[in-house]
């Protein structure tokens, strides 16, 4: 019996294994397309701009942009966040982070980046990193999985 228990326990870990990286996967599909989405609002809103601007010199108008155009920027700039988190996001998911100096995707568990040699500094180890994300994210019935994945793998490493 104790080689079915290892089979049985074997096959349980890989279809946990295979659930993850499919999850990861469909996160991180998801998660460009968001990203395409937002672009794609942000060209919209260049483009709303640029069109007014336009108008008022047809006008001989003169536009005071922080008045006229604050709305826009401001969407611009949450759109512009919005990208920026995906992009971290998917970064988690692969287990990478940008150096802070130059900006590189490295792995998350290099001390010091291999392009610029910035030493890199983590407050919080890697499971705590995705702990806290999940924690602060509505997890839907695609990511309860991996949540208890982290879960168990942070039990498992206490």
């Amino acid at each position: 019996m104790d080689i079915i228990d290892k089979i049985g326990k074997t096959a349980t870990n890989t279809c946990r294994i295979t659930v993850n990286k499919t999850n990861k996967i469909a996160q991180k599909t998801k998660l460009r397309m968001h990203i395409n989405e937002c672009k794609s609002q942000i060209e919209e809103i260049y483009n709303a701009i640029g069109k007014k601007v336009y108008e008022k010199h047809v006008r001989e108008e003169n536009i005071d942009i922080k008045k006229e155009l604050k709305k826009e920027c401001e969407k611009i700039d949450k759109l512009s966040q919005e990208i920026e988190n995906s992009i971290e996001h998917i970064l988690m998911l692969k287990d990478m982070k940008k150096c802070p100096k130059c900006f590189s995707e490295i792995m998350i568990y290099y001390n010091f980046c291999p392009v610029c040699g910035k030493k890199q500094n983590d407050d919080k180890p890697r499971n705590e990193q995705i702990i806290e994300k999940l924690e602060n994210e509505d997890i839907s019935n695609d990511n309860q999985n991996e949540a208890e994945i982290v879960e168990e793998e942070k039990k498992n490493n206490d």
